[in-house]
């Protein structure tokens, strides 16, 4: 959405990933992730070639960021960069958070190179005149591999309300679980052919796009006309003041 607004082309793009979070796509649980699992780690990498193949769909080359955790084995760390090779892309092991800029100098050479090798060729999934269900449509079955749409009737005419009002040309935001390509967040891993079921859509016409909200997800409540904020203050004593 903001490159499409903005009119930006990005060249490079930086996929990060953490050895904990493919293991958990393996089937891990969240208690044992501290421990070395290899099998599981390379049976949750199929959610990275998704999130690879995704970028790729746009026309913008890739590299991998590795997020280490000192939970990390170096047989761990050494399946992903194989994994990511299979896949012709670049996987670098990052330790920013201990090593400040030198734990990251490779990726950022590795950013530059990929982005002065003028390969990308930025391209949105739809068009602006693509009918609103079928932007939706469009990011649901390419994104997320889904099989089926489903629009309540209430959303679906809210939809046709919008185009009628002139936002038909507007792009669409879905939101959805951020655990699975699904709507479903226990559906992890890289699923294919499931039901993404659209059950309201919102206009946020300052922002220029639809929101699509899919499954159970909850969003952000907006900000009143006079936030809270403006109200706190640090008092003479040194206190904060006006938190409740």
């Amino acid at each position: 959405i903001k490159c499409r607004k903005a009119g930006l082309r990005p060249a490079a793009a930086v996929i990060v990933a953490t050895v904990r979070a493919l293991k958990m796509n393996g089937g891990v649980a969240k208690s044992d992730l501290a421990m070395e699992d290899v099998a599981a780690l390379k049976r949750g990498a199929v959610n990275l070639g998704r999130h690879v193949e995704n970028i790729r769909a746009f026309g913008v080359p890739v590299v991998v960021a590795i997020n280490h955790f000192t939970s990390d084995t170096e047989q761990e760390v050494a399946a992903l960069q194989d994994y990511a090779k299979g896949l012709g892309v670049d996987a670098l092991l990052c330790r920013h958070w201990a090593e400040g800029g030198a734990g990251i100098e490779a990726l950022a050479h590795t950013v530059a190179k990929l982005a002065d090798s003028d390969t990308a060729n930025f391209q949105p999934l739809y068009g602006d005149d693509l009918p609103l269900t079928e932007k939706i449509e469009t990011v649901a079955r390419r994104i997320y591999r889904a099989g089926t749409v489903t629009v309540d009737k209430g959303a679906a005419e809210q939809l046709a309300q919008y185009e009628a009002m002139g936002y038909g040309a507007l792009p669409v935001c879905i939101a959805k679980t951020q655990y699975s390509f699904s709507t479903d967040p226990s559906l992890l891993g890289a699923p294919e052919g499931h039901t993404v079921h659209v059950r309201e859509v919102r206009l946020s016409a300052g922002a220029g796009f639809i929101v699509a909200i899919t499954g159970d997800i909850m969003t952000m409540p907006g900000l009143p006309r006079t936030p809270a904020a403006e109200s706190i203050r640090l008092g003479p004593g040194g206190l904060v003041e006006g938190l409740f």
